[in-house]
């Protein structure tokens, strides 16, 4: 058995999953699924920084376009290693396209223009 606190919505409902893939506790369907999900294949959205050649700035906030599974996070952030990003940068431009083959998108969530 497995107990985990959905994240789907703010009630943070305590869930619990047996053996069977029973789920109890749930207030919504979205609470199920969440569990169902977070049993069979975790994942999150990967939010990092990369380096940018700005006289202001040091770092450019981004994120994933969507989530990855928990097992790839690590290979996404290490893809960012090593990267710089010369400005104009605008909020939403992709930084790099297809991370690591995983049909995801790194985006910026900043602009910097110098």
């Amino acid at each position: 058995m497995k107990e985990l606190i959905c994240i789907v919505c703010p009630r943070g409902c305590h869930l619990t999953i047996d053996d069977n893939n029973n789920v109890t506790g749930n207030m919504c369907p979205r609470g199920k699924q969440y569990a169902l999900n977070e049993i069979t294949n975790p994942t999150r959205m990967v939010t990092s920084t990369v380096k940018v050649d700005s006289k202001l700035f040091k770092r450019l906030p981004v994120i994933t376009s969507k989530e990855v599974s928990k097992s790839k996070m690590f290979e996404v952030v290490k893809a960012l290693d090593g990267i710089v990003v010369k400005p104009p940068v605008y909020l939403h431009d992709v930084i790099i396209k297809d991370v690591c083959g995983l049909g995801v998108d790194i985006i910026a969530t900043r602009t910097i223009l110098e």
